[in-house]
């Protein structure tokens, strides 16, 4: 199976590759001259051809445009700062797993050291997000929102759609919002998405010591669910796989 790689723009019959992706693909995987690598700008895809691989670049002529479909169902994953290791480890899963956006929230139970700290790793979650998408060949990767609290994103969420979801901003029809939740009084997730039709879905995961009184207050008032996934206490990395594949198998076909 062919590789896939980002660039940033096609040209009239050519296109490069740059920075650190060009580096890889020249001089870790070594490619060559005639080699053929599928590339995407994030709207297409073309068959492109390898034609002089440079110190800091690598050039390519287009060969042949290939189908490119964007998928169906837009997820917007707001996932609560927890252990860097772990965080990360989150986002490569959640691109594999066809997220759209995710934003990173300092929620009230985060630990403080940690969100102060986000700001400075937002350009190497890029960078993992961007690896991630061209691994899974992907046709782009997620954005990444800069870290806010749970209460400012709920405010966004009044005034925007998700990100790459046709739908009128401030409106949920079309589109589910759940909060993972451990409190007794919350649905099970298979229960909340049995029969249920959408084409975006906002996810929200909290931290470690779970979510505050007021932050479960201000997701009800913003149109979120309570959903659980089962009696058992999950870790932020299981509840992630766990929830993004639940609500793929449900809406995405």
């Amino acid at each position: 199976m062919r590789r896939r790689f980002f660039v940033d723009s096609f040209g009239p019959g050519t296109t490069a590759l740059r920075g650190q992706a060009a580096h890889h693909l020249g001089r870790v995987l070594r490619a060559e001259q005639g080699q053929v690598y599928e590339l995407s700008d994030g709207q297409t895809v073309w068959l492109g051809r390898v034609e002089r691989v440079g110190k800091n670049d690598v050039e390519f002529t287009l060969v042949e445009q290939l189908a490119a479909q964007a998928p169906r169902l837009c997820i917007t994953l707001a996932l609560s700062v927890v252990k860097f290791d772990r965080f990360e480890w989150c986002l490569e899963k959640a691109t594999e797993l066809g997220v759209s956006e995710i934003v990173p929230l300092a929620a009230g139970r985060s630990e403080k050291s940690l969100v102060a700290a986000a700001s400075k790793r937002a350009e190497r979650w890029r960078k993992i997000l961007l690896e991630s998408a061209q691994q899974a060949r992907r046709l782009r990767a997620p954005s990444l929102g800069k870290a806010v609290t749970p209460g400012e994103w709920y405010a966004s969420l009044a005034a925007s759609a998700p990100a790459g979801c046709k739908i009128a901003a401030g409106s949920t029809q079309g589109e589910c919002r759940l909060l993972l939740s451990e409190r007794p009084g919350a649905f099970s997730l298979k229960r909340m998405l049995d029969q249920r039709i959408a084409i975006a879905c906002v996810l929200a995961i909290g931290p470690e010591g779970g979510w505050t009184e007021e932050e479960f207050a201000l997701a009800m008032r913003a149109g979120f669910q309570e959903a659980s996934l089962g009696a058992n206490i999950l870790r932020t990395e299981t509840a992630v796989i766990a929830a993004l594949a639940a609500i793929h198998f449900a809406l995405a076909e």
